[in-house]
């Protein structure tokens, strides 16, 4: 992969371009993740999606497949895009096709399949229901190399983890309003008519991000790649992980930590099957986790600017730790609210640093190759921690799996604080990919 070096004029004048629509760019990205969260917080993978799966099955597998199909289908396609996308001067024009119909157009078709055909063929809805879900995240998976490259092109590496606070933030906050939403959809229209308009609502939200998306103002790349074959492109990555043992020590620790959240997606049903939880309590639990997550956003983003990435993901690790205990010793249903607050803490460290640590782990014309083989290569573990989960709950029961998670959460965090260094720092960041 031949890097050509950008003349110092062309350095400086996409410097002046990214400077002077920086506010605009931040702005605009802001709000398409914002209402992209509070689109999620309607049909919540967490809360939600599970319930809707209870509605049209009572396997427990199924409900496991939710997180699995989701992180598979999201994360596996992203080295195959990853070569195309670093070619690409610009990267917003593809990022607008596919993840118009591709990536948001599945939520208004689940809504309607559950709408049509949800009381009379629950099997039919419950198939389409993971086919529709597996077409969204294919889609956002073959986005997302040329996303985060043009995020890292139009906001800058000391101004990342704000945004990333104040967007994801903001997404939660209205996440707020959606859970209420959906408890209210849910207690008033019971099922099939409460689900399917969730999902409608859902759609109306990611309408609006789309154009938010589509209102950045974006540089062309000072430096491309030539686009090589795939037979090629593949055989020199295996010298990223070679070269670079600090990336390789985030790998294997982060998936450790994925591991540890094995439990997530079973939190609610757990809780719905011991305290009988139903409509507005679904919906205040997931207030509760997406409030905790705008809390969380706002302080751990601003705190990734000064201390670094690394030391978030470890806390959030932690945080998923004592989310699998709290949920253990649950005396009531309110105090549930603890864990979903804990998951909250979690999620807020992995959207605020999952994504923004791999940018400095690499030079800039290596991004959307660094963002494809993480994520690929952290396909395995986030796939199959759900599956494990609902195979241990239907062997051994919903405590022994969560003692699990515990372990394995705790053992991530620690990994993270004390075996990978920070890649701000010096050594953290490679070279170019030859």
């Amino acid at each position: 992969m031949n890097t050509a070096t950008p003349e110092p004029s062309e350095q400086a004048e996409a410097e002046r371009f990214a400077a002077a629509n920086f506010p605009w760019n931040f702005t605009v990205n802001a709000l398409d993740v914002a209402f992209f969260l509070l689109a999620l917080s309607v049909v919540s993978q967490t809360t939600i999606m599970p319930l809707l799966v209870r509605k049209l099955t009572d396997s427990t597998l199924a409900i496991g497949l939710i997180p699995a199909i989701a992180s598979i289908g999201y994360l596996l396609p992203q080295l195959l895009i990853a070569n195309y996308a670093e070619g690409l001067r610009r990267k917003k024009r593809f990022i607008q096709i596919i993840s118009g119909i591709g990536e948001r157009g599945p939520y208004v078709a689940t809504g309607i399949l559950v709408l049509t055909l949800g009381s009379q063929s629950p099997t039919v809805v419950l198939i389409g229901f993971f086919i529709l879900l597996g077409i969204a995240n294919i889609s956002a998976g073959l986005g997302t190399p040329a996303w985060y490259d043009l995020i890292a092109k139009v906001i800058p590496a000391e101004r990342r983890g704000v945004w990333a606070g104040i967007s994801r933030g903001l997404g939660s906050l209205l996440g707020v309003a959606g859970a209420a939403l959906a408890g209210r959809l849910l207690e008033d229209y019971g099922f099939p008519r409460g689900f399917a308009f969730c999902f409608f609502a859902a759609s109306v939200s990611l309408v609006v991000s789309w154009f938010a998306l589509s209102a950045n103002r974006e540089p062309d790349s000072i430096v491309t790649k030539p686009r090589v074959n795939l037979t090629t492109y593949f055989r020199k990555l295996p010298a990223v992980l070679r070269r670079d043992r600090n990336y390789l020590h985030y790998l294997l620790a982060r998936s450790v930590a994925v591991l540890g959240g094995m439990g997530t997606g079973f939190f609610m049903v757990y809780g719905a099957d011991r305290f009988a939880i139903e409509g507005q309590m679904v919906g205040a639990l997931t207030a509760v986790l997406v409030g905790s997550q705008a809390l969380g956003n706002l302080l751990l983003g601003a705190i990734a600017d000064r201390v670094g990435h690394r030391a978030i993901l470890a806390f959030g690790a932690l945080a998923m730790t004592a989310a699998a205990i709290s949920v253990l010793l649950a005396p009531s249903v309110i105090w549930l609210a603890v864990t979903f607050a804990l998951v909250g803490l979690s999620n807020a460290g992995a959207l605020v640093s999952g994504l923004n640590i791999i940018l400095e782990f690499c030079a800039p014309e290596d991004r959307p190759t660094y963002i494809g083989l993480t994520n690929t290569l952290m396909a395995p573990a986030t796939a199959i921690a759900p599956i494990i989960g609902g195979a241990l709950v239907t062997v051994v029961g919903y405590r022994a799996m969560f003692g699990l998670a515990i372990a394995l959460a705790a053992l991530g965090g620690v990994l993270l604080g004390f075996w990978v260094r920070e890649p701000r720092r010096g050594a953290g960041r490679a070279e170019a990919v030859a």
